[in-house]
């Protein structure tokens, strides 16, 4: 494993940063307190799957999620506001923290999150799949029958999910989120969660990605508005499929942390701490992977 905190282009699967107090640290991102109003979010290597943070880091993954998330939120920032302030990280730290925080971190707006995950969904697959499967519905949405796995829907759906702090996050109706945050502002995520995959869709469509869905966070800023947080159409948020090989009936190929999932399910493990160690050719080809989607989708490659 690497050092819990090794930078200068390297690794990094634990940020240590002394100079700001620590508020949280979720699967991937380190979270520190600026003040009273803002925060920085350290993007590090790690990777989990099925909920379960994996002992080995992922070469420049933090790196390439902070790059795209940033490609996004400037994208998208005419349909709804984000937490981004435009302050350099590396001014918010000790000279000798900066190393942990170059191109993988951001300073934003401490905002107040609504409990809830605003997934997108343009194409049948994952838990939805499974739910259409058996009920011929996702997330209370009737959908046509006969439908294959990986198929294009007729029309985007906002299937939402609760924000689980510990395990599975869960699929929850609509009018269930009427109920968790009102009808008005739930009406707001869903249709500013639709214009945002759209348009996104759209745009990856033109550079030979697939985004068959992908989740968004938001919170209120002080005046109640609605603001775009946490990450933002990334591999890791996000089910990237090359348009080139995508087959209907199938699950396809995918640029985000699914070639991880796919290997954890030929062992012979529960799904549940202590994860199992990646080979290093499962380490190479999942870094790879996530460079390709940032360059494909943004044209930039990482210094």
């Amino acid at each position: 494993m690497a050092s819990r905190a090794r930078a200068a282009g390297g690794l990094i699967f634990e940020s240590n940063i002394r100079s700001l107090p620590r508020i949280g640290r979720g699967k991937v991102r380190d979270i520190y307190a600026v003040g009273a109003d803002k925060m920085l979010i350290v993007t590090s290597d790690r990777l989990s799957a099925f909920d379960v943070v994996l002992p080995d880091p992922i070469p420049d993954k933090g790196r390439v999620l902070n790059e795209m998330a940033n490609f996004w939120f400037a994208r998208l920032g005419h349909v709804v506001p984000n937490q981004l302030t435009g302050i350099d990280p590396e001014s918010v730290v000790s000279n000798s923290e900066k190393d942990q925080v170059r191109g993988r971190s951001v300073v934003v707006k401490k905002l107040k999150p609504l409990p809830i995950e605003a997934v997108v969904r343009g194409y049948i697959i994952g838990s939805g799949w499974k739910d259409y499967q058996k009920t011929g519905t996702v997330c209370g949405i009737e959908l046509p029958k006969g439908l294959r796995q990986a198929q294009k829907l007729p029309a985007p759906i906002f299937t939402p999910a609760t924000k689980a702090a510990q395990g599975h996050d869960e699929n929850i109706s609509f009018t269930e989120v009427e109920k968790l945050i009102g009808a008005e502002l739930a009406a707001k995520v869903r249709d500013v969660s639709i214009r945002l995959y759209r348009e996104a869709a759209d745009y990856a469509a033109s550079k030979g990605i697939i985004i068959a869905d992908t989740k968004f966070e938001f919170g209120l800023d002080e005046k109640n508005r609605l603001v775009l947080i946490d990450e933002v159409l990334t591999a890791d948020s996000s089910r990237f499929w090359p348009a080139d090989s995508y087959r209907i009936g199938a699950s396809p190929p995918s640029f985000d942390k699914q070639y991880v999932r796919d290997y954890l399910e030929t062992l012979d493990w529960n799904k549940t701490p202590p994860a199992p160690r990646l080979p290093a050719e499962v380490i190479r080809k999942t870094s790879e992977k996530y460079r390709e989607a940032l360059e494909r989708l943004t044209g930039r490659k990482l210094a």
